[in-house]
């Protein structure tokens, strides 16, 4: 089983504790983040090591992600497991389990590629790939069907894990903060590259908003010790960011979210989070220059976030690349506050799409990963 970043280790560990409870010994081996350790995984590679983004900044890595990638395939060939699963990271994963299903070896892939949006010439490379594939999207699903790879639409394990109605109130007390309190999340992404572009980006919108809403308040939570410290650096290099009120808290972004009226929030898996969190959110990305280029040229859809790919139609607000701007964003965010109704509107629709999304996910994986193992 083999994890690449954050998103990867919850779906992961999900998976683990699913499968644990319909064998008696279920050993993983492979490349786990902390979920996945606490359940027994064996990580033979830090999980950091793969997280990377973009599409130009991977090749400044390539010679060490090719040399995993190899070293994991020899091992594997060598000690055949009873199946591989590998989570997400796709451009990592589908050559892996390429060459694992060519010796023999049954393969799962749990996390569609974006291959609907972007790069669609991959659905050769992921029929040859993939013995099965997991959805978290109804979507997903139905564009494999008509590409007649066997699929299975799970669900999202979040959407299990997060009840319909977040006590607001008790996340408040838990991080200090009053009831009366005006708060907006920022979560400038789990990465380093990410937080490299987006942190000072969002905590200028942060400084923006506060001028002109001067009794608002914002919490960021850090996805890691190596990202708090990036953090702070970041903080302590513009002067002018020490007025802001703000509060750094380790990991748990559910809390974080909970106690929030609106979010400032990195595209990516945490922009789902945000909404079965039932938060109204203003998205933005942005990637170095090159990279960009290639990937808005690639792009076969005219959203990015997961809320409005749900939709399929644009529900929030998405400001990208040079259009992310410490105003741009920060008049977004303001407009929660200035417009109630529109929040409440978002709240709705949110409820909506979380009853969808609840299906047991991790549960009908492994039921999934079982009739893959006992045909």
């Amino acid at each position: 089983m083999l994890a690449g970043e954050a998103s990867g280790d919850i779906l992961g560990a999900g998976l683990i504790a699913a499968l644990q409870k319909r064998f008696s010994s279920v050993e993983v081996v492979g490349i786990a983040g902390p979920r996945m350790l606490a359940l027994g995984a064996q990580s033979l590679f830090p999980m950091e090591r793969l997280s990377v983004m973009g599409l130009v900044e991977p090749l400044k890595r390539l010679p060490e992600l090719l040399r995993i990638r190899r070293t994991l395939r020899e091992q594997f060939i060598a000690n055949p497991p009873d199946i591989f699963i590998g989570i997400d990271s796709p451009d990592f994963n589908l050559g892996l389990e390429e060459a694992l299903r060519a010796a023999g070896i049954p393969t799962v892939h749990y996390v569609s590629p974006s291959v609907w949006a972007w790069r669609r010439g991959r659905i050769k490379k992921i029929a040859r790939a993939v013995d099965h594939m997991l959805t978290l999207l109804p979507f997903e699903a139905d564009f494999y069907r008509e590409h007649q790879v066997p699929v299975t639409f799970v669900g999202h394990p979040l959407a299990d894990e997060i009840p319909l109605d977040v006590d607001v109130a008790e996340a408040r007390r838990a991080l200090g903060f009053a009831e009366q309190d005006e708060i907006v999340a920022l979560l400038p992404g789990s990465r380093g590259g990410e937080v490299r572009l987006l942190g000072p980006l969002f905590l200028q919108a942060a400084l923006w908003c506060q001028q002109r809403r001067p009794g608002l308040k914002f919490v960021l939570p850090a996805a890691s010790p190596e990202r708090r410290a990036q953090l702070e650096q970041q903080l302590a290099q513009a002067p002018a960011l020490q007025e802001l009120s703000l509060t750094i808290i380790d990991g748990n972004s559910q809390q974080a979210l909970a106690a929030s009226d609106a979010v400032l929030i990195a595209s990516g898996t945490a922009t789902l989070e945000t909404m079965l969190m039932n938060k109204p959110m203003v998205v933005a990305y942005k990637m170095a220059t090159l990279s960009y280029a290639i990937f808005s040229r690639m792009l076969h859809t005219p959203w990015v976030s997961l809320p409005n790919l749900l939709a399929q139609k644009e529900l929030v607000p998405e400001i990208l690349q040079d259009d992310a701007t410490p105003e741009a964003l920060g008049a977004a965010v303001l407009n929660y506050f200035h417009d109630p109704l529109a929040g409440d509107q978002l709240r709705r629709a949110f409820s909506e799409m979380h009853q969808e999304l609840r299906r047991n996910a991790s549960e009908k994986a492994a039921d999934a990963v079982c009739a893959l193992l006992n045909p």
